[in-house]
This record gives C-alpha cells, structure tokens and sequence, in this order.
C-alpha cells in the first residue's frame, strides 16, 4: 500500500487523527484539499439525481485564475460558489491555490510548484453528444404525442387523391388500396404507442389534455378514424362483390364519426378556452386544428352517400354532411381573421411553426370536395316534395348548381392560402433552418385536400381537361413529398430530432412544464401525491417565511448539505466502533 492509499484510508476509517494531523502540519495542504474534496467525502451514500443529456458541462467549467490573482469570480456566469472553499464544478472539480488563499489578505499554504500545477489544471469534463446518447426506449415513448396521427391523415390523405382522380387505369385502385392498407396498419400502430405512452406514465394523458400545444393536436386521431372510413366506403362499399352488410356498417360508423367530430371539436375548445389563455403573437394555423374533425364529414358524406341504395338514408347523410361541415368552416373561416390580424401586427411565425401554415389551406379544400360530390348526388336523392308540393326536382337542381358556384368561389381562396404557404417557407427552406416536426405533414394533408377539391371544380365544370391535369400533377407531386416526409420521420427519430425530451409537442412552453420520469415513478399508485412530494411542496411554501429568530430558512441545498454532513458523521462514528 502507497502513501496515497495509506492516507484515503486513515481518512475513511480514522477521520479524526486525519483532522488532527492535517492541522498540525503545514505540508498536508495539498492532501487536506485533495481528501476535502474527494467524491465519498461530499457523498458518502450519492444518491440518484436525473441528469439532462443534453447539459454541456464544458460550459459550465470556470476558467483556471492565476496565482495570487485578485479576481474573483464573475456572479453572473452561474458557476457554483461557496463562501470558504471557492467555486466548484458539481461540487467535486480541483480548486486552486488562488481560491484557499488568493484574495490578497490570507496567504495560502506553501506547496511545491508540481502540486500547483496538478491544482491548477482544469478538469476534462466530458461533453455529452445528443445522437450518441442512449435512452431506453420506454422513456422514449413518453414523448410519443397526438402528433404522430398526422402521419395517418397524410396516408389516408394521398389514398382519397388515388380514388379521385379523374384518368383510371389498371392498376390505380391497387395502388390507392395500398395506401389505405397502410394507413389502417400506422393507424393501429398509433393507437398501440400511445397507449403505451399511457400506460408507462397514466398522468400524461391528463398533460395532454391541458398541454397549450399537444392539446390542439388530439383531433388527429379522430381525422384518422375519420379518413379511414371515408377510404372504406370508397374502396369497399358496392366494389367488390355483395357488400350490403357492409353498406349498412358505415352508415353507422358515419353518424359515429359525426358525433366524435362534434364532441372533440367543443371539447378541446373548451379544455383551451378553460385552461390556456392565448396572445394574438402566438396566434398559428393550428388554432384551426379542433375543427378538423368536423372539415372531414362533407367529403365522407359525399363519398358513402352515391352508394347507399335507400334514397331516404342517402338524403340523410347528405344533410348531415352539410350541416357540420358549414360548422367546421365557419369556425375555420373566424380563425382566418385572426390569423390575418397576425400576419399583419407579428410578421410570419418562426421557421419551425411555418408548415402549420398550410393548415390554412384545409378548410376551403374540403368545403369544396363536400359540397361539390354531395350537391352532385342531390337531384337523385331528393323526393318529388322536397321543401314543398312538386319542388322536390327544382330543389335539387338549384342545390346543385349553388353548390358547384360556392366551390369554384371557394377554391379561389383555397389556392390563395396556398401560394401565401409555399412563399413563407421559401426563404428559411433556402438557408436550412428548419428541423423535422411531425407538422411537416401539413406539407401533404391540407393539400390533398386541395388536390380533390380541384378534381371536384373540374367535374363541376363538365370535366375541364385543363383543371384535371393540373390536379393530377398535385397528385405526383403530393405522393413524393410523402414520400420525402416519411423518410425525413425516420431520419428524425434515428438522430433523436423527435421522440426525445424537449423536441415534440410536449415539451415546456409557457409556464407549462413536463414531469420527468422520476417524478412520475414517485407518484402513488392513485394517481395522487406522494408523503414526500407533500412534504417538499409543504416546505417550499414556506421559504417566503422567516425563522423565529428573524433568520431565514435554511435552502434545499444547505439542507441537503447539512444532510450529507450528517451521513458522514454516523459512517465516521460507525467504522470507527
């Protein structure tokens, strides 16, 4: 055993004779400030204490201060000072001689140069690299939001193009039948995952809820379910062979979808009008987002309503289609105001809020698409005494005519927030500046919606060829920027840009804070407090007040000081029994 060893453990076992003779003698300075500040004496018993990943602790280590220097250090740069021994590093780094004795009136120990120079160096922390850190995938499912059903919407989205286009070859069903297949398979992944995420942690779902920004994105995964029952009753319903069960189902399901639309739109209204109070900078798109559910009943309706046989039923669906759907626009239509007033007071949103942008070109695509296939349908379905005695044909006639009008005046206004869309991105696209989000998605949903609603101007207007081809090049182009979205998803996740703390829609915003793992383990099994997290919010309460002796409280961190302190003490008394 060396002398260095001999010393660790006189001062483990023997801390007093340790205490002693470092104080008779000048020449431990060096050993007395080397043991003072070893890792078992600070803490014997370290406890678990979560770390950020993403912390650079180079950033956090002070710079080396010369011999005999006046300087003290700066207050401001956030490094840990203590009053006697100097500044620290996580409260176990080497400490000069200039912090024992260089502030120019107590002189410092004398020790040979070689220690000096040992002291003096700064540590060589390690710097942590985001990609290469590894987090278990359980904890990576935490951050698994509603988000992620806009990867659906878009699939289902681009399967309602492939049906809607107007030039039919061999081999198009098939291929729209692929990607319904694959939406309903991402769908049910969705559903699996996020059920995860609730089961792991039971209080996010709650957070999701009252979350100012992943809250405004739980209506995806009704447009999910909605779209996919559209794409049923266009690659399903009277294609293939008898399909009257089948017919009968998604009538049903349709006035299920019309009642979650309803129901999450005026929830997740109210939870944000109760819970989250907004500023017209903050002001994106997205705000139109819990009336999507309500935007997808047209089209749904117009696509089931040609294939049911009953006149009656068919009548049905299609006034109820038009009924929510002028509820959905209509609400878009008052958020196109404030956005407006956005645009005009705040300038653009940032480059990571500006695919949200595209948003705004939804609701008018899929008025349009609604009430063009519905007002197509309405001459067959309506009866003869339709809104009075003999006006059953006029009625639908006049339907259908008004309706093919307001489409082609609302397509205008369609392709208008489009181009305004694509110009906001032209330039941060141009310098890079822009990271994957799930919102990249806006990139394809929104604008199917404007691809189906060109191919439904064209058939309004007798087939214009003209309009057909250009909402077939639409279609080429939505399908590779699915494809280039799709592949920019995986590329995120594999260098931790999403499903990471801090980087999806959960993160802290707003005087809305996350709980971390540890937090949530602590939990009872309730779903309430714990003792101690009662006990800790009980004492932070009462810092404001004084002590009785007019001293102020003790800090968490003298407290935990004192702790340690303490712990050592019975380990000290302990070992030397």
């Amino acid at each position: 055993m060396n002398e260095r060893q001999e010393t660790f453990y006189t001062a483990r076992l023997h801390p007093d004779e340790t205490r002693r003779a470092s104080i008779d003698t000048i020449s431990s300075a060096a050993d007395r400030r080397r043991w003072r500040n070893h890792a078992h004496v600070l803490t014997p018993e370290p406890q678990h204490v979560e770390r950020d990943p993403f912390d650079d602790l180079a950033a956090n280590l002070p710079p080396p201060t010369p011999n005999g220097s006046n300087e003290k250090p700066d207050e401001s740069s956030g490094e840990d000072i203590d009053e006697d021994t100097g500044p620290r590093i996580g409260h176990q780094g080497p400490r000069t001689d200039a912090t024992l004795g260089g502030n120019g009136n107590v002189p410092g120990p004398d020790i040979g140069d070689a220690e000096k120079e040992a002291l003096a160096e700064p540590a060589q922390l390690p710097v942590p690299d985001r990609r290469h850190t590894v987090l278990p995938w359980r904890e990576r499912i935490r951050h698994f939001t509603w988000t992620w059903f806009c990867l659906t919407m878009a699939t289902g989205g681009i399967a309602n193009v492939l049906y809607a286009v107007p030039f039919r070859f061999r081999g198009l069903y098939a291929i729209g039948v692929v990607f319904f297949l694959l939406n309903l398979f991402l769908f049910l992944f969705n559903v699996a995952m996020i059920s995860m995420r609730f089961y792991f942690y039971p209080r996010t779902f709650r957070a999701s809820f009252l979350h100012p920004t992943e809250s405004l994105f739980i209506p995806a995964a009704i447009v999910s379910f909605g779209i996919i029952m559209m794409n049923v009753s266009q690659y399903g319903v009277g294609m293939v062979g008898n399909t009257t069960w089948l017919q009968h189902t998604m009538i049903v399901l349709f006035w299920v979808d019309c009642g979650l639309a309803v129901t999450f739109s005026l929830g997740i209204y109210l939870i944000m009008w109760s819970t989250t109070t907004f500023t017209i900078n903050q002001m994106t798109p997205i705000w139109i987002f819990p009336a999507y559910p309500l935007l997808i009943i047209g089209p749904h309706a117009g696509s089931l309503a040609p294939k049911v046989e009953d006149p009656e039923t068919a009548l049905q669906i299609i006034l109820g289609g038009y009924i929510i759907q002028g509820i959905g626009f209509l609400v878009s239509l008052m958020i196109y105001a404030a956005f407006i007033y956005r645009l005009m007071t705040q300038k653009l949103p940032k480059e990571s809020l500006r695919p949200g942008m595209f948003i705004s070109v939804g609701p008018s695509g899929f008025t349009i698409a609604g009430i063009v296939t519905m007002g197509q349908e309405l001459p067959q379905v309506v009866p003869s005494d339709f809104m009075g005695a003999g006006n059953g044909e006029l009625a639908g006639r006049v339907g259908m005519i008004m309706a093919n009008f307001v489409g082609l005046w609302l397509w205008g206004l369609a392709l208008w927030f489009f181009f305004i869309s694509v110009g906001a991105h032209w330039s941060c696209a141009r310098r890079g500046k822009m990271d994957f989000a799930m919102t990249w998605y806006s990139f394809v949903f929104p604008n199917t919606a404007l691809t189906t609603s060109t191919f439904a101007v064209a058939r309004a207007l007798n087939g214009n060829r003209t309009i057909q081809y250009v909402g077939c090049a639409m279609t080429v182009a939505l399908i590779m920027m699915w494809m280039f979205v799709v592949v920019m998803n995986i590329r995120a996740v594999l260098i931790h840009q999403i499903l990471w703390p801090q980087k999806q829609e959960d993160r802290t915003e707003g005087g809305w804070k996350q709980q971390t793992a540890d937090e949530q383990r602590r939990r009872m099994g309730d779903g309430g407090e714990s003792a101690m997290e009662r006990i800790v919010r009980t004492v932070s309460r009462s810092r404001a007040l004084e002590a009785p002796n007019g001293s102020a409280l003790p800090t968490r961190s003298q407290t935990d000081a004192g702790q340690r302190r303490r712990q050592w003490s019975f380990a000290s008394n302990r070992d030397g029994r």
